[in-house]
């Protein structure tokens, strides 16, 4: 069942001038058409690789061999990349439990590890504890040059080496990056390509906040049993009312940038995403990259924060409803009334709560996420509602896409590229320098 959308607590004839005119929402959405004809016609000649992912079945299969192959006998599994190489592998994996607070460490094996951050102290305890010879190392840079991920793969491969495991080396690591050009370094493939070491091709059109759909999010999904053909076919869902021509009214991806667009003009430059469910923390921080490096550019574009609910509620919530009136808020909710542990009427009337007798856990999550996106409302805080039934790998990748093509649609309206990154190129080129003298 589709994910369901509504923005009627967004606008201002529902909760007052804190919310966003109708006006500027329709004129935005109106503008969004232009942007649906350029996704068909992309779709069409194959111009973004990314609106064929849906569609394809092809690349499963050395996807998910390469991850049989990666997961065999292996206790650990540990994947080296950042940003984009990293976050949707990680949002994708969080439907199995990792990083779940509490179910991670209690979850069935093998182990992940997704070290996207160059910390050199959490890095040098890992190495220092980790089975190594039943770990294996995944390696994911596009360009195959970027920093972080080099010096982890070369500390992880001197680790392996000072463990008399020099041998087992084409075993234990796994690459992607993109295919080898005439001319061009590729410092990840010559690293690896020294010991033999198996690749999967990163698509070169299709850049890392973007990749999630591809090998980069699969292959590490696939490793721990999720159905990665699910994930696409929930992505064809988000993608179908586009191909299919309807209106933008009909199109959640244009509804949902056109509202930003219109709360821009209203003073909601803060985009808070607020998800209901423990495994939809790593998501929110997906959107977070995806959003500020897809539209932060040339001064604009709006500021992304990621919240977690029920517990952003206890930390949070006082600025968001008591703060600037700078923000709009996203909340998403999965189905969860009747799930989970239920109160006993002994323990509700020895609580001071009898009226939670026979109530389950999922019952005041549910009534939370009600009640949070009513509260933003009767306080003026525009607030758009996303709800799922379930959360598994074909609504993940519903939500996934539907995102995609948010910020796409989102750029068409502001006068942007949503794929380039020219401050983070800066950046990088400048860290290089400083380390290298």
């Amino acid at each position: 069942m589709p994910i369901v959308q509504s923005i009627e607590h967004a606008l201002t004839d529902r909760i007052g001038q804190g919310g966003i005119a109708r006006r500027d929402f329709d004129a935005a959405l109106e503008r969004t058409a232009g942007a649906l004809d350029a996704l068909r016609a992309h779709h069409a000649d194959g111009t973004l690789p990314l609106l064929r992912l849906p569609e394809r079945s092809d690349d499963l299969s050395d996807i998910t061999h390469a991850a049989k192959e990666i997961a065999r006998e292996a206790t650990d599994i540990v994947i080296l990349g950042t940003g984009g190489s990293s976050l949707g592998g990680q949002t994708l994996a969080q439907l199995c439990g990792y990083a779940v607070p509490g179910l991670g460490l209690l979850r069935d094996g093998p182990r992940l590890h997704f070290l996207d951050n160059v910390d050199p102290a959490t890095f040098e305890q890992v190495l220092a504890r980790l089975p190594l010879v039943n770990t294996r190392f995944i390696a994911i840079s596009k360009s195959g040059g970027t920093a972080e991920t080099l010096m982890q793969t070369s500390a992880a491969l001197a680790a392996v080496s000072t463990a008399g495991l020099s041998r087992e080396i084409p075993g234990l690591f796994f690459g992607i990056s993109e295919p080898k050009v005439e001319g061009k370094k590729n410092g990840l493939r010559d690293l690896l390509g020294e010991y033999e070491v198996a690749f999967l091709d990163h698509d070169p059109k299709v850049g890392g906040r973007y990749s999630v759909l591809t090998n980069v999010g699969l292959l590490p999904a696939a490793t721990v049993g999720l159905d990665i053909g699910a994930v696409r076919r929930g992505a064809a869902a988000a993608l179908a009312p586009v191909l299919e021509g309807k209106p933008p009214a009909e199109v959640p991806a244009a509804v949902g940038a056109a509202l930003a667009l219109a709360g821009v003009q209203a003073g909601k430059t803060i985009a808070v995403l607020m998800a209901y469910a423990d495994r939809l923390e790593r998501f929110t921080h997906w959107y977070v990259q995806l959003w500020a490096e897809s539209l932060g550019k040339g001064g604009k574009g709006t500021t992304p924060l990621a919240a977690l609910g029920p517990v952003d509620q206890h930390s949070q919530q006082q600025l968001f409803l008591d703060g600037p009136p700078d923000k709009l808020v996203t909340v998403v909710t999965v189905d969860t009334a009747g799930v989970g542990p239920k109160i006993g009427a002994k323990y509700a009337e020895a609580s001071g709560e009898p009226g939670f007798a026979g109530k389950a856990i999922g019952d005041l999550v549910d009534a939370q996420g009600r009640a949070m996106v009513e509260t933003f409302a009767r306080n003026g805080v525009p607030v758009r509602a996303l709800h799922m039934r379930k959360l598994d790998e074909t609504s993940m990748g519903e939500l996934l896409m539907h995102f995609m093509l948010e910020t796409i649609v989102a750029a068409h309206l502001i006068g942007i590229d949503p794929f380039d990154q020219p401050a983070v190129e800066e950046a990088k080129i400048l860290a290089k320098q400083y380390l290298v003298g």
